[in-house]
Order: C-alpha cells, then structure tokens, then sequence
C-alpha cells in the first residue's frame, strides 16, 4: 500500500489590499519532502500523522512538499499554479497510490480561483484515479465548496476553536482512510448548508456543548465523522459560510437527517455565539477596572488587527491608547514592523532610542506611533507555542517606551498564541495589569490560565467585527446577517 501526502494552505481575506505572493510561502513554510520538522505543526497535522504512522500501519508513505503562507490577501495565481503544480507532479511520480493525504486550510483565494482547494482536488482525482482513496483534513474556518465535497472521499476538519486538536483530527482522518482502502467503510457524504456569516469560539457555551455533543455522535449508528465548516467570514467567495458536514458508512439517510438536525441548532445560535465585543477606550476602562487589586493581568483581544484573519497587524490605536493614557505595567503584541525591527536589533539590546512603530501597510493600519523606547531583548527566528508546538515570529524583539508600554514587534505578520510570544523577548507577562494580543480566539487557550479576565475589543483595523461592512460581491444571497430572509438547506 502506498500513501501519498502534501499540504497546501491559506486563509485568503479577499477584502485585504495585500497581495500574498510566492515569497510570502517560501518565508513561512516550504518544505519539499524530507524537510519536514519531526514535531507536528497547526497547518500540517494530517501530512504529519500519515508520515508518522506508516511503518506502524504496514504501509509506504511518499512525501510531497507543505507550503503555508500567513493569512492575507488574495494569492498571486503565479504562486497558486507554482504549488499545485510542484504537488501534482510529485504525486504523478508517486504513481500508483492507493491513498492521497492532503493537510488543506480550505479558505484560499487565488486570482482566477475562488476554489483553490476545489481545482487541485480536481487534478489529484485526475492523477491518482477513481479507485485512489482521497482524505482531506480542513480548517474549519474554510469554504466547504460542493466541488471538493463530490471529489474527495473524506474530509475532516478541525472541531476546535483555537485550533488545539490538529493532530487528533489528523489521526482520525488516517483512521478513516485506511479504513476504506482496505474496504472495511463506505463512506458517503451529507451536507447541510447554514446560510449564515458568523463565528464559533468553541471554549465556551454554546458552542462549546455543541462540539461535545457532535463528538458524542461519532462511532455510533453508522456515523463516522461530524464537521462544523464555521466558514471564513471575511472570503468573499459564492460558499461563504456555515456548514454542517456528516459522514455515515453507508447510511446516507441518517447522515441526511443528522445533518439537518445539527445544522438547525446551529442556526438556533445566530447571534449569540461570539463575546460581545467593547471599543478600544471602553476595553481599556475595563481592563483597569478589573485589574485593580488583581494578581494576574488582564487580557485585551485586539480582534479587528487579528493577522490571524489576514489584518496588517501593524495597527498602532492600544499602543498609542496606553501611553496616552499614561498606564504603566501593559504590554502589546505582535506588532508587525520590520523596518522598526531592524532598527532595533541594529541599536541591540539595552539601547534607548527614538522609534517609529506600525502604521505602515494600509488604511486600516492607522497612524505611526513615534516612541522614546529601550530595546529589552534582540531575538533571530523568535517563537511562541500553540498546543506544544512552536510558531516562528521571524526576528523579534522587546521594547519598552518611557511612559512603561511594553511592546513585540516581529519581523513576520503572526497572531499572538501562547504567553512565551512576551517572555521570550524580555517582558514577563504575569508580571502586567494589561495584556493586549493581536488575536481573536487562538490566544484564549494559553493566555486565559494565567488570566484575570479576558475582554474581547473591535477597533479600526481591517477586519470588520460586523460583516455587513463589507463589500461582497460574490456570495450566494440570501445569506445571514447580510439578509434575513435566508433559508438553510441541503448541499449533497
């Protein structure tokens, strides 16, 4: 038996003004086969289990090369055919194969594609045959398009949000995969479509007793696999949003009928799912509230500057906000910068310096901000965790201003996740009143341990908190929140 595997991925925010080209994969992740770090990774996990698993599992695997590229604008179509088309050739020389593995976010957009997953599906069908046996795993913040539902086998996304059960999700991919080339499944595909923009923390209710209860249904009646696709509500592609994906063996019915049930008490959660969220001034206000007298700091999500839904990360408003305000003992990040980074590690670490940080990339990323700033802490190819796993912020580092602002400013457009983004760059941060992370959700696992509280902000960067700002164009109407009338159904 051989499997083939690779992985292609990235969050396109079609509403961005920055292109993402090839450079911007070939600096994060490029890696050709048999460069692949031996620990798992967020955009990876199914490529990583099906290497890990073949000698248990009697089966031959044949790398194929993983590429990621930070959340950002549309993909240049140069760069998407260069990838597709480097994967596919490896995959025709993997010939023949019984199994292909694909570790796929699901949400990328590339000039002339609004499929992209859906396009090289298409072609790896093509290459592998129709007795080849197809497993995708997906983020499920992705377009769960018909086309790559009719092409691959199975699909299984993430259930979590953060992000914190890749590998489980890729270990139970594998399972289903090697179940059904040795022909003990047959699994058919139920599709429920939401017909809603929106989006689904999972660490608390009532999303939280959703997933648990979506678990509790696999491995029983015939049903094999549950996937909520939350969607990418900043993709302007005609799949936008919610969807509700069940895989029986055999029983198309019942996965008929689950499907709808499941996707009709996601319906029931429209409007209620996400925190309610406090302008800058208002979460700051808050934020010293509660912090007076606490023992642990408390967390401020910069939602609207999230780089993890392809915001510039450069947006100054906290930064300014908290010198302004004259708060001693708060600190920032990331803070996307390289020119400020340069100028940093060219003065080096304990240096004092006159610095102009953020504002730089577009409108949304507000006014610079000109700081009397001490450099804490210098660090090339700096890293956080996410779930055990390490993050590269590329170069980065620590500094702080005079009125007591401590910021990271990295040299790579990543979202904050684990408390070591501050720590390893000279700021302690269970030592602050006030954390604030540029993140929206994926920060929530690490940082609300070591937590007082944790406030969730909207602001002037690009990602708009109410969707209806946006200029879509392409989505399937109706369609909620855009339109009330909008009516859920079946996909497949």
């Amino acid at each position: 038996m051989r499997i083939f595997a690779a992985a292609l991925n990235h969050e396109t925010n079609t509403f961005s003004p920055m292109v993402t080209g090839w450079r911007g994969f070939e600096q994060q992740i490029a890696w050709r086969p048999g460069e692949h770090p031996p620990q798992a990774n967020l955009n990876t996990a199914a490529f990583w289990v099906a290497r890990r698993r073949a000698a248990v599992d009697g089966y031959t695997f044949v790398p194929g090369s993983c590429f990621w590229a930070a959340p950002g604008g549309t993909v240049t179509r140069a760069a998407f055919e260069r990838m597709r088309d480097e994967i596919l050739a490896q995959l025709q020389a993997a010939l023949p194969v019984q199994g292909v593995v694909l570790a796929l976010h699901g949400a990328m957009v590339a000039d002339g594609y609004d499929d992209c997953e859906g396009n090289l599906l298409a072609h790896v069908r093509r290459i592998a045959g129709p007795a080849a046996v197809i497993g995708v795993g997906l983020d499920p913040h992705c377009h769960l398009t018909r086309a790559r539902c009719e092409v691959a086998d199975l699909l299984v996304l993430f259930k979590e949000y953060p992000h914190t059960d890749f590998v489980e999700r890729g270990e139970e991919l594998l399972d289903l995969v090697l179940a059904q080339i040795r022909g003990a499944i047959r699994p058919l595909k139920s599709v429920w479509d939401c017909r809603m923009i929106a989006s689904f923390p999972t660490s608390h209710a009532p999303v939280r007793d959703l997933v648990d209860r979506i678990k509790a249904l696999e491995g029983h009646d015939g049903v094999l696999s549950i996937s909520i696709a939350h969607g990418f509500p900043s993709g302007d592609v005609a799949d936008s949003g919610t969807r509700v994906l069940v895989i029986t063996d055999d029983a198309k019915p019942r996965g008929d009928a689950l499907a709808r049930q499941i996707g009709e008490q996601v319906v029931a959660l429209r409007g209620h799912t996400e925190p309610a969220l406090l302008e800058p001034a208002d979460a700051l206000d808050e934020a010293l509230r509660i912090a007076e007298g606490a023992s642990r700091p408390v967390i401020i999500a910069d939602t609207s500057d999230n780089p993890g839904g392809g915001a510039p990360a450069d947006n100054t408003d906290f930064v300014r906000l908290l010198m302004q305000r004259g708060v001693h003992g708060a600190a920032v990040g990331p803070l996307f910068d390289p020119v400020a980074v340069q100028l940093a590690f060219d003065a080096g670490a304990g240096a004092h310096l006159r610095l102009r940080l953020g504002g730089k990339l577009c409108w949304a990323s507000g006014q610079p901000v000109d700081a009397e700033v001490q450099v804490l802490a210098c660090v090339r190819q700096a890293q956080q965790t996410f779930a055990g796993t390490p993050v590269p912020l590329g170069d980065a580092v620590g500094l702080r201003t005079a009125e007591g602002v401590g910021v990271v400013l990295s040299s790579s457009a990543h979202q904050a996740m684990g408390p070591d983004l501050f720590a390893n760059l000279g700021i302690d941060p269970t030592r602050e009143r006030v954390l604030v992370v540029k993140s929206k959700q994926h920060f929530q696992a690490a940082f609300e341990p070591i937590s007082q509280a944790v406030l969730y902000a909207t602001g002037n960067g690009l990602l708009a908190t109410d969707c209806r700002r946006y200029p879509w164009r392409k989505v399937r109407r109706p369609i909620w929140p855009l339109d009330e009338a909008a009516v859920p159904g079946p996909v497949m």
